[in-house]
């Protein structure tokens, strides 16, 4: 059996892919992984032998430039247009395909799966990109949604809109190129009739009764087994834990401020610092000893080593503190981070920080609750509960959708 995992976005996009190749690789299939070109995932995909096939432009310098909205449907028909060049000779001879990340890429992706007769799945990592009457979209860039409606389905029927708006004429455009036919609803036919979710059930349940017929996967987890430099490990060893701070694929936190204000609110409370880089290139703001600067490190591993977690929201580090049973504080940048500020402080395992710029008396507040021994308590309990074989169970509902068995 021979799989496609096709994805365009930032590491929270592409780690879980890897975590879903290892698995299917382990059942016999031959996986491959269109994704950006971004260094970072091509030494993740390297690290764990899966070959990835570059496509578009790389995702940091993009998610940096941030394009203004006015530019997002052009942006859109040139990651559409990427996608069917590139992943339509990835896919040749694939038995299935799997399409995620960026909506125009999702759709320029099972397009191609349609153009080549080929079974496709359409994946999310969170569930605000799925219609429910139990939570209201995400607002695209420019084009936020009337303050007076509160009702959900209606909501949802205006995203539909927004979506036709900004992408339809793109991706038919794109689809004509290959003799397809136009699409009426981008949004349901990158979605699908049976979409999956990539999220854990208790942190990030889905409520029925729904829309939509919602595969529940739990998280798509890539073990790591790197160990931690051993800089950090003496740094770790040498006092109590640190607190964590770092903002992961998010590039917006760039100023000394956001360093100095998470230093000096983190020191206030009595902790030593560890300062992680990241696409907001996080510095220290001096040279005392009770602070160390990382790169790209094995969160896994370190997270069980750390106080607290001070970090953005993403679904792939929340996940991953929440495993480790580490209290958290979410500083949601926008997105879906404040979904997961709001599904931490509301499990009790750590706190939600108010809007995304901290100051020292905000960040210092937070701190507070979630360095608390109650806090700890409940992160460590909380651990407990969270699955570790979505990944594992992809793999198999994959191979049972095209009907081959596990060790095809």
């Amino acid at each position: 059996m021979r799989v496609l995992l096709s994805t365009y976005g930032s590491r929270g996009d592409v780690e879980p892919l890897a975590g879903l190749a290892v698995r299917l690789r382990e059942l016999g299939a031959d996986v491959r992984v269109c994704a950006p070109p971004d260094q970072e995932f091509v030494d993740l995909l390297a690290g764990v032998g899966v070959p990835l096939v570059p496509v578009g432009p790389s995702a940091r310098e993009l998610t940096t430039a941030a394009p203004p909205p006015s530019s997002l449907p052009r942006y859109a028909a040139e990651v559409i247009a990427s996608q069917l060049d590139v992943v339509t000779e990835a896919a040749e001879g694939c038995d299935a395909l799997v399409a995620t990340g960026a909506l125009p890429a999702a759709a320029g992706a099972r397009s191609v799966a349609e153009k080549l007769g080929i079974p496709s799945v359409s994946v999310t990592f969170q569930q605000l990109t799925l219609p429910s009457p139990h939570h209201p979209p995400l607002a695209y860039p420019g084009r936020p949604f009337p303050p007076e409606v509160t009702d959900n389905r209606v909501l949802w029927d205006l995203d539909a809109q927004s979506i036709n708006v900004l992408f339809r004429e793109a991706l038919n455009t794109n689809r004509a190129t290959i003799g397809l036919p136009p699409v009426d609803h981008v949004r349901d036919y990158v979605i699908g009739d049976r979409p999956w979710l990539a999220t854990d059930p208790v942190l990030d349940p889905w409520l029925k009764p729904a829309d939509l017929d919602v595969v529940q996967t739990g998280a798509w987890i890539l073990p790591d087994v790197r160990p931690l430099p051993a800089e950090l490990m003496a740094f770790l060893d040498a006092g109590t834990p640190p607190v964590f701070v770092g903002f992961g694929s998010m590039p917006m936190l760039t100023s000394t401020d956001a360093a100095r204000v998470a230093i000096e609110a983190i020191r206030a409370q009595g902790r030593r610092v560890l300062v992680r880089r990241g696409w907001a290139d996080l510095a220290l703001i001096d040279d005392r000893d009770d602070c160390f600067v990382v790169g790209e490190v094995n969160q896994q591993a370190l997270f069980g080593r750390v106080a607290a977690v001070v970090h953005h929201g993403g679904a792939g580090t929340t996940t991953t503190a929440t495993r480790a049973g580490t209290p958290q504080v979410v500083v949601p940048q926008g997105v879906d981070q404040p979904y997961w500020a709001g599904r931490v402080a509301e499990l009790g395992i750590g706190a939600a920080h108010d809007g995304p710029t901290p100051t020292y008396e905000s960040l210092s507040a937070a701190l507070r609750t979630a360095l608390t021994p109650e806090t700890r308590a409940r992160a460590t309990a909380v651990a407990g509960m969270i699955r570790a074989d979505g990944a594992t169970v992809a793999a198999r509902l994959l191979l049972d959708a095209v009907g081959l068995p596990g060790d095809a």
